[in-house]
């Protein structure tokens, strides 16, 4: 799985999953690794399709297997290029929104993967 890692304006990038998946409903845009494809070309990729934006991959942030899916996942930073945010794929997003970091807990209650806030907070 890769996930992009998005600020813009000082703000985070939120989608919420039309499907939560476990207890997660707001997360950052992602999904899965396709064959022949890198990380960072899978968080651009997912970006467009979930939220309409159009990113460059800086780097990456790092990884791990997340505590709640058990999926590997790898956290891509992204630079917006163009586009609006919005729920591109309603039947995978059902809302998106832009989030100060002192706010993210209130979308991820267990908060953020701490090499992705280091991050936020360096870009906020």
């Amino acid at each position: 799985m890769a996930i992009a890692v998005i600020v813009d304006g000082g703000r985070l990038l939120l989608i919420r999953r039309s499907l939560a998946e476990g207890d997660l409903l707001w997360a950052m845009p992602g999904g899965k690794v396709e064959e022949g494809e890198s990380p960072e070309q899978a968080a651009v990729r997912e970006t467009l399709e979930e939220t309409g934006l159009v990113v460059e991959a800086l780097h990456q942030l790092g990884a791990r297997t997340h505590p709640d899916t058990g999926w590997r996942i790898v956290y891509v930073a992204c630079h917006v290029q163009g586009g609006a945010a919005h729920a591109a794929s309603p039947r995978e997003v059902s809302e998106v929104a832009w989030v100060p970091p002192r706010a993210v807990s209130q979308y991820v209650p267990r908060g953020l993967y701490p090499p992705v806030h280091d991050y936020v907070i360096s870009e906020a």
